[in-house]
């Protein structure tokens, strides 16, 4: 069996060949960076958080758990942005998330990636 990679990485982080099949997954297009560079092979913005749970998230770390389950709540109506992206890491195998939040450890890429392991269980 051929394993399946689904990393997560800021899309300011340096294109590296290991990144695999690069979707960004946020709803607006990342400050500073030009599509012509930024080495991406899908935009699923309709994966991202709705725009009035994004702002108010607002990378708030207290409100960390709250985010996530709305989040996957969200997700769960997806269905068919799910699918492709689902079929999308089948086919490439090694996919690489690409989000443009600075706090690395409270961003939608963390809690997208969860919902993913559990969907390809």
């Amino acid at each position: 069996m051929t394993k399946i990679s689904v990393s997560i990485k800021r899309v300011y982080e340096p294109i590296d060949d290991k990144d695999g099949y690069r979707i960004l997954i946020d709803r607006l297009w990342p400050r500073g960076i030009k599509k012509e560079t930024a080495g991406l092979d899908a935009w699923m913005k309709e994966l991202a958080p709705s725009t009035s749970l994004r702002k108010w998230f607002n990378h708030d770390p207290e409100k960390w758990a709250a985010f996530g389950e709305a989040y996957q709540e969200e997700l769960k109506h997806q269905k068919e942005a799910i699918k492709q992206l689902l079929d999308a890491i089948k086919k490439h195998k090694i996919v690489t998330l690409l989000y443009g939040a600075k706090d690395e450890k409270h961003n939608q890429a963390l809690v997208l990636q969860k919902y993913l392991q559990s969907q390809l269980k």
